[in-house]
C-alpha cells in the first residue's frame, strides 16, 4: 500500500492522537528541575516521543529541553545490513507549546472535541495539528517501506511561544538540519521573512527649576510587537487655569483629527488618556498608534522642562505617523520584500528619564547595522542611547531556490491551486529557529487563522491533506535518486 493511502487510512488514528495532545495544557511556564518548561509542556514532549518509539522511530531527547523523532538516512549491503549513514537531514521543525486559552470558549479549551468535522482545542492549529500531521507523513513513508537517502527529522521544540531557549539548547548539542520546512505559518511557501529588531531608545530627562506645566508620567502600549492602543499621560501644574487651556486644547484636537483624546483630573494632577487601535507590529498600518496620537497632542501644549519639550518635538519630527523610518533615516528598502517597518511598540517616561521600545521589520537583503547606521545622526543629535534588546536575521531563499520550487510543486498538485505564489512576510515564523528552513503551511488560503483565538480549530479534512503534503515533500527531497 502506497504511503498516500496509508494516510488516509491512518486518519482516525492522527485525530485520535491529535485529541490526546491537546489535553496536556503545555503552556510553558516556570520550570522545575528536569522540566524546564513546566510540567504540561513535558508531559506534552514526553507523549510525543513515547508514540514514536512505539511505532519504531529512533528518537532523542536533549536535556528535556528539546528532542527529535528520526528515521532514514541508511544505506545498506544486499543482506540489509548498514554500510553507511547519511551526514544530511531534512527537518521539520514543531512545537508543541501553547498560548494560554484565555476565556469565552464554547469548547473545553484542553478537550480534544470534535464538532463538525473540526477538533477543538487550544493548539489544534499552533502548532499541535500540524506537528500529528507532519509525524503522521513519515509514520506512512516508513510504514509503506520507503528508505529515504537523507535522515529525516521531526523536531519538536518546547517554548515557541515565549523565548525559544529550548531550540538554542538543542541545536548547542544537535546539528541543525541541511534543509526543511516549518508547518508554523501558510500555504503555500514563505520564501522570505523581514529581520526583526526590537530596541529601546533612553534618553535622561534633566532637572529643571522653571514652573509651569510638569510631566509626571507617559505611559503607553502593551508589547513591543503590538501597535499601542492605549497611552496615559500624568501632569501637574499649580498655575491657577492652566488646566482648562489643556481641556480646551484637547477639545479642539478630538474636533481636528477626529481621535481619542480624553482629559480629567485626578487630586492636583491631571489625566490625558489616548485611544488607538491595535494591530500586529509587522503590519502598524492597520491599527493607529496611542503613543503618537498622544505625542501629536502633547506638541500643542508646552512643558517647563524643555527635555520633555525637545523629547516630543523629536517623536513628532522623526517618528509621528511614519510606519517606514524613514523619518529616523533608516528608510530601507528592496524589491524582494518592500519597504522596512518601523513601530513605536512601548513608551515609559517620567521626570527623569524618556524610554522607547521600538520594533523593526527590515528588509531581506539589509542587514541590522544598515538599520543601526540610518539612525545614527538622529539620535547622536539628540543624545539617546541604545539598548539592543532581540535580532532575528531575515530568512530569503529566491523563488527558483530548489527548497522553494519544491515545495511549491506538491503543494500546487495537492491543492490545484495555481494562483498562489511564494509569499515574503513581515512576521517570524519558527523557521528562523534552526536555519534552512522555510515555512510552508499549515493555514491555507482563504482560510481562518484561529491560532491564539478561542475556540481554535483544525479542519480534520485539511488536516489529512496537510500530512499527504508534507509527505510528498519529505518523499521528494529524500528519495534515492
Amino acid at each position: 500500500m502506497g504511503y498516500l493511502e496509508l494516510i488516509e487510512n491512518n486518519k482516525a488514528e492522527m485525530v485520535k492522537t491529535l485529541q490526546e495532545l491537546i489535553r496536556y495544557r503545555s503552556v510553558a511556564g516556570a520550570g522545575t528541575d528536569g522540566m524546564p518548561f513546566g510540567e504540561g509542556v513535558h508531559e506534552a514532549f514526553q507523549y510525543m516521543l513515547n508514540i514514536a518509539d512505539r511505532d519504531g522511530f529512533e528518537v532523542e531527547n536533549v536535556d528535556n529541553y528539546g528532542g527529535h523523532i528520526q528515521f532514514g538516512g541508511y544505506s545498506y549491503n544486499v543482506d540489509g545490513e548498514i554500510v553507511g549513514e547519511s551526514d544530511e537531514v531534512f527537518g521539520i521543525l514543531v512545537h508543541l507549546d501553547v498560548v494560554p486559552e484565555g476565556s469565552g470558549w464554547d469548547f473545553q479549551p484542553y478537550g480534544g472535541e470534535i464538532a463538525e468535522g473540526r477538533v477543538y482545542g487550544r493548539g489544534a492549529m499552533d502548532n499541535k495539528g500540524p506537528a500529528v500531521a507532519s509525524y503522521y507523513a513519515m509514520k506512512a513513508l516508513k510504514d509503506a517501506g520507503f528508505l529515504p537517502e537523507k535522515k529525516v527529522r521531526l523536531i519538536l521544540g518546547l517554548d515557541e511561544e515565549t523565548e525559544w531557549n529550548g531550540m538554542d539548547r538543542y541545536l548547542q548539542k544537535v546539528k541543525a538540519p541541511s534543509a526543511g520546512f516549518a508547518p508554523d505559518a501558510e500555504f503555500p511557501v514563505i520564501h522570505a521573512e523581514k529581520g526583526i529588531l526590537v530596541f529601546e531608545l533612553a534618553k535622561k530627562i534633566g532637572k529643571s527649576t522653571a514652573k509651569g506645566l510638569e510631566l509626571r508620567s507617559f505611559k503607553g502600549g502593551a508589547a513591543a510587537n503590538m501597535v499601542a492602543d492605549y497611552a496615559r499621560v500624568v501632569v501637574m501644574d499649580g498655575r491657577p487655569g492652566a488646566y482648562d487651556k489643556i481641556k480646551s486644547e484637547a477639545a479642539a484636537y478630538r474636533g481636528e483629527h477626529k481621535r481619542k483624546i480624553n482629559v480629567k483630573g485626578i487630586g492636583k494632577c491631571l489625566e490625558i488618556t489616548a485611544q488607538g487601535i491595535s494591530s500586529h507590529g509587522a503590519a502598524p498600518e492597520k491599527g493607529l498608534n496611542a503613543i503618537s496620537v498622544m505625542m501629536e497632542f502633547l506638541g500643542r501644549v508646552s512643558f517647563a522642562n524643555d527635555d520633555v519639550n525637545e523629547f516630543v518635538q523629536f517623536y513628532n519630527d522623526h517618528i509621528g505617523f511614519e510606519f517606514d523610518g524613514a523619518g529616523m533615516g533608516c528608510g530601507l528598502s528592496d524589491e524582494v520584500s518592500g519597504r522596512l517597518v518601523f513601530n513605536v511598540g512601548l513608551i515609559d517616561m517620567d521626570s527623569e528619564a524618556a524610554r522607547l521600545t521600538i520594533n523593526i521589520r527590515y528588509p531581506v537583503t539589509q542587514n541590522d547595522q544598515s538599520v543601526f547606521d540610518g539612525m545614527a545622526p538622529a539620535i547622536n543629535r539628540y543624545g539617546f542611547g541604545i539598548l539592543r534588546h532581540k535580532h532575528h536575521k531575515p530568512i530569503y531563499f529566491p523563488k527558483d531556490a530548489p527548497l522553494v520550487t519544491t515545495l511549491m510543486g506538491v503543494y500546487k498538485k495537492h491543492t490545484g491551486d495555481i494562483e498562489s505564489e511564494a509569499a515574503v512576510i513581515g512576521g517570524g515564523t519558527y523557521a528562523r529557529a534552526a536555519g534552512n528552513l522555510v515555512a510552508f503551511g499549515a493555514v491555507f488560503p482563504g482560510d481562518e487563522d484561529m491560532a491564539h483565538k478561542k475556540n481554535e480549530f483544525i479542519e480534520i479534512g485539511k488536516m489529512e491533506l496537510m500530512a499527504k503534503i508534507y509527505a510528498d515533500a519529505i518523499y521528494e527531497f529524500t528519495k534515492q535518486l
